[in-house]
């Protein structure tokens, strides 16, 4: 249990890192940003005690928006993805979310895929409609949302493919 628990406060504190040190001074073309310090929400374990997953949530995008000066945004973002979580695990994985069985890891590439790219999209659209923050700019929000999300689901998908622990 304990090394469970140093794996989640390693990966945590890791993606917060990288997020601030390096993602954040890419910035390709106006548009592409990549966020993977939402992998800490999207591969958290699901058995875990929910209360905690939305403080630790908040906590994630607090430092994230300390760092980048962003007045909340990421706070906010994150706190939702966290609470929108299990139905999108649900719709995903279906009966191995149902039983409380689903190890990431181990479930098939297409389902892992759908459900890391339903988190970012939604994720990237709360983030860039509260940085932006106006309704006329909406074109300017999904250029926003469609472009960054492509470069995160990359990125997300690599680092989950590359750390993973299952060897098939």
């Amino acid at each position: 249990m304990n090394n469970i628990n140093f794996n989640i406060i390693l990966q945590f504190f890791a993606l917060i890192l990288i997020q601030v040190l390096v993602l954040n001074n890419i910035n390709f073309l106006g548009y592409i940003n990549p966020y993977i310090y939402i992998l800490f929400i999207i591969l958290y374990p699901v058995k875990n005690n929910r209360l905690l997953f939305i403080f630790l949530s908040f906590t994630l995008g607090l430092f994230v928006d300390i760092f980048s000066d962003s007045g909340g945004v990421h706070a906010a973002s994150a706190v939702t993805l966290a609470f929108i979580r299990p139905p999108v695990l649900k719709f995903s994985f279906g009966m191995i979310y149902e039983h409380q069985t689903i190890k990431f890891s181990n479930t098939e590439f297409g389902n892992r895929l759908i459900y890391f790219t339903i988190m970012v999209v939604i994720h990237h659209l709360i983030l860039f409609s509260l940085e932006v923050f106006n309704i006329s700019n909406i074109i300017l929000i999904l250029k926003k949302t469609l472009f960054s999300s492509i470069f995160t689901i990359l990125l997300c998908v690599l680092i989950s493919v590359l750390f993973s622990k299952n060897q098939r």
